[in-house]
């Protein structure tokens, strides 16, 4: 089991990256499965970014919202592609899941 520390340090790894990161080219409204991907990249970028900026507290509102837009990344990730930035996609969800499971 991972220590808080490092499940911490994990969190704000990932997020530096991703915060860093290019949207994938191309995807500006394209949806998967009905899912709107700049949507949700904003939500659970919006989520994890409100809960790096509290001191790791995550609200009811935004831990509801983080979880059923997990949920609905976890559903797309097959169908994304290289084309689609499949690594972008895998490390967001990598991000959205350190920071749900760590308000467990």
């Amino acid at each position: 089991m991972s220590s808080t520390n490092e499940v911490e340090d994990a969190v704000a790894q990932l997020w530096q990256e991703h915060a860093g990161a290019p949207f994938p080219a191309g995807l500006a409204g394209a949806e998967r499965a009905g899912i709107d991907l700049v949507l949700l990249d904003a939500d659970i970028a919006g989520c994890v970014s409100s809960r790096q900026n509290s001191g790791g507290f995550l609200d009811a509102g935004r831990r509801r919202i983080l979880d059923a837009r997990t949920a609905e990344l976890e559903r797309i990730l097959p169908l994304l592609g290289a084309a689609d930035g499949a690594p972008y996609w895998q490390r967001l969800y990598r991000l959205a899941r350190l920071v749900a499971d760590a308000g467990e």
